[in-house]
């Protein structure tokens, strides 16, 4: 086993040891390990959109490949050649990071976006002249890609579909591509504002664990198979403009081929690896599982005796919250009562002097209806007596 193999397989051991010792952790009776990202699986509109992009890709690397190929093998233009080089490098790059998002969503909105830049920039754009004669078959493969983006695109959302598609065309024009280096920024953020979306309202979710382990998957596949062929570009690309004769491509290419095989030799011989690995890290983390078993155990007790403490806390506490409840209830029973008392002394004490005035004033009135006139009349008779007296004496 050489050098590189001897690392390769330390590196491997490494992760084994990880997962072994997490997976027997799981085992334990006292320890639970959910190996769960801890939100909700993505939609299942989600889910289509990423399985569309990815889909996508591999036709979008198909098309590209054969149009530059078909291009540098009509042209003896060392220009031309090295610009289809560079097409299948850099696009096939940008598209990378535009469908590996974390967002399903966002890997759509960006992925439709490069596909219309590519098309505008070889159509009407900077690099409407860049394959000479041969342009023509850039400008029908980028169309190709951008019809077949959209019309797949439209089914998701029909509804929307119009002003996806209005985002998508005022975004190109602002933001034209302007090299083959396909240099942009993704444009989520911007589709966002133009929906009205805050950005944490965007991502609610990244779904759950096998639904991020496939995505991680995907990606760890994609890039072992692009990888070698974006290598092997740079190296013709590099010859192009150097010194370096086809000799040496050729044995930069064959050492990157003997490379890959020498690696899925590698990963054939993962699940006796794995076997083997799996029985001595049972044997050797036994004592390690069961120190680890007692001290969980230990602190279990010490949980439920200090719950038992809190919860006798608590019961005292309450105990004491209803009899202060209670011995307020009857302070406010006795000052109610001695409060009643009061009032009603006012009250009876009011009717009283009531009562009082009322029989001064009655017998006000019988002195004055009853008394006045009788007075009167005993006053006017003595007079009109007196009066007839004084006549008789006159007489």
């Amino acid at each position: 086993m050489n050098a590189w193999e001897s690392s390769a397989v330390n590196r491997l051991v490494q992760v084994l040891l990880l997962l072994v010792s997490i997976s027997v952790l799981t085992g334990c009776s006292l320890l639970e390990v959910k190996l769960e990202s801890g939100v909700e699986p993505l939609p299942k509109e989600q889910i289509n959109m990423r399985m569309f992009s990815r889909e996508y890709s591999y036709n979008f690397y198909t098309e590209v490949e054969s149009s530059a190929d078909l291009i540098a093998n009509d042209t003896d233009d060392v220009a031309i050649k090295s610009n289809t080089l560079m097409w299948k490098i850099y696009s096939e790059q940008s598209l990378q990071r535009a469908i590996f998002q974390a967002s399903p969503i966002a890997a759509m909105i960006d992925t439709w976006v490069f596909t219309e830049q590519m098309n505008h920039y070889f159509t009407t754009g900077a690099g409407r002249e860049v394959f000479g004669d041969h342009q023509h078959i850039a400008i029908e493969a980028s169309q190709r890609l951008s019809a077949r983006f959209a019309k797949t695109a439209k089914g998701f959302n029909v509804s929307n579909f119009k002003q996806h598609q209005k985002f998508v065309e005022q975004y190109v024009a602002k933001n034209p591509i302007s090299d083959l280096t396909f240099s942009r920024t993704s444009a989520f953020n911007d589709w966002l504002e133009f929906s009205n979306i805050s950005e944490f309202e965007a991502i609610t979710t990244f779904g759950s664990m096998p639904e991020v382990m496939s995505d991680m998957s995907d990606r760890m596949a994609m890039t072992t198979q692009q990888m070698p062929k974006i290598l092997g570009w740079k190296a013709e690309l590099y010859a192009l403009h150097s010194d370096v004769n086809a000799a040496d491509v050729e044995k930069a290419l064959t050492d990157i081929s003997q490379t890959t095989v020498k690696f899925q030799a590698l990963m054939e011989q993962t699940p006796e690896l794995m076997t083997q690995l799996a029985a001595d890290m049972r044997t050797e983390l036994s004592p390690l599982i069961e120190q680890l078993s007692q001290v969980t155990d230990d602190k279990l007790m010490q949980l439920s005796k200090e719950r038992a403490s809190l919860a006798l806390i608590i019961t005292h506490e309450r105990e004491a919250l209803v009899q202060m409840i209670a011995d307020e209830r009857v302070a406010a029973v006795q000052d109610l009562d001695a409060l009643s008392h009061k009032t009603v002394e006012l009250v009876f004490q009011q009717i009283t002097e009531t009562i009082k005035s009322v029989i001064v004033y009655f017998i006000l009135f019988l002195i004055t209806v009853f008394f006045a006139p009788l007075g009167l009349g005993v006053w006017l008779g003595k007079r009109m007596a007196t009066n007839k007296n004084n006549s008789v004496v006159n007489n």
